[in-house]
């Protein structure tokens, strides 16, 4: 096992095991999920975290008028898909979105939550890069070790798919133990990586695009790269919010799922002008450039269905590099039941 690794799993392990433990002394004080029995009886205002200069899915489903009742309370805005979960796992929030690989962890380690709906993926429109610069000696995943690699948090997708490389290059465990990932904030990669603080950056979107606007730097490799077309992330929700509030559940991921299938059938200046109304009626003082380098939201599966192989790729490399505390299968981790473009669903076939 590699030693970087077993030390980041001890760390998610004990936070996911203080996520829980949390839930449930909140539980047994306070029922804020409503009493289960009908739809009049439930939560229908779910709390969530959103991101600087973006639009996810649920704020385009509210717009559109696609969640029904449900309306969303925005509490603050995060960059962290693992602290995104961890906050719907404690209840400090009622939904929240990471990468399939820390969802399988949080859920390996207790977790009582589960993912209804895909909200990102890779597509070559919508992907993450590992970047160096121009004039870099480094040319191969060998020339990484001893090297920092930027990215936005750890225990997520970005080092998933960096430890994914090297293995896949060849590199032992032992090599791969001295490459260095290290929290850079997004906005600030490209200039950590220019001023030599990191040796390569991991750029997506817009951070992605405009630094190879000014040139100057190249690409190692990208997710796109090593897997092609995919769905990375899921939403997950509580599993004792799910059962109290089948019904505001259900609008929800409906609402999402129809979204998401809104803005692959839309072009794309109609759903950055969208996005822009979106930010500008939200009022939270945010800068809008981000916006008009949107592309896709990289999910392939109509409507954000999720597939077994969603996650059995993340299952089989936790476990072979040792980072599940207990062992998961793909039935565990998620559910369609709520989703319209599940077979037999009212959106089924469109």
């Amino acid at each position: 096992m590699h030693r970087r690794i077993r030390q980041k799993s001890k760390l998610l392990t004990t936070t996911a095991t203080l996520a829980v433990a949390a839930l449930l002394a909140s539980a047994c004080g306070n029922d804020s999920s409503g009493s289960s029995g009908g739809s009049k009886d439930e939560r229908t205002t779910l709390r969530y975290q959103g991101s600087v200069g973006q639009v996810t899915l649920p704020e385009l489903a509210a717009d559109l008028g696609y969640l029904g009742p449900v309306k969303l309370e925005w509490i603050g805005n995060t960059i962290s898909g693992p602290q995104d979960i961890q906050a719907a796992t404690t209840g400090d929030t009622d939904f929240g979105g990471a990468f399939n690989g820390a969802i399988i962890k949080l859920i390996s380690a207790g977790a009582p939550i589960k993912s209804v709906i895909s909200y990102y993926g890779v597509d070559k429109d919508q992907y993450s890069g590992y970047y160096v610069l121009e004039d870099s000696p480094i040319r191969s995943a060998r020339d990484l070790i001893g090297k920092k690699v930027g990215m936005n948090t750890l225990g997520a997708h970005l080092e998933a798919v960096l430890d994914a490389y090297l293995k896949k290059e060849g590199l032992s465990s032992g090599d791969i133990d001295k490459v260095v990932p290290t929290v850079v904030p997004p906005v600030n990669t490209e200039q950590a990586l220019r001023a030599g603080q990191i040796e390569v950056g991991a750029l997506g979107g817009i951070l992605r695009d405009k630094a190879l606007e000014r040139g100057g730097i190249r690409p190692l490799f990208s997710d796109y790269d090593l897997y092609g077309t995919f769905a990375a992330g899921s939403y997950v929700l509580r599993t004792d919010f799910i059962k109290k509030n089948p019904t505001t559940v259900t609008h929800f991921v409906e609402g999402v799922a129809r979204a998401l299938e809104w803005a692959k059938s839309h072009s794309r200046d109609e759903v950055v002008a969208r996005f822009t109304q979106i930010i500008d009626k939200r009022n939270r003082k945010e800068d809008k450039t981000a916006i008009k380098f949107w592309k896709s939201y990289g999910v392939p599966d109509k409507g954000g269905l999720i597939t077994d192989e969603n996650f059995t790729r993340w299952i089989d490399f936790l476990r072979d590099d040792g980072q599940l505390k207990k062992d998961v299968k793909p039935a565990d981790l998620y559910t369609n039941e709520f989703n319209p473009f599940r077979p037999g669903g009212p959106d089924a076939g469109r």
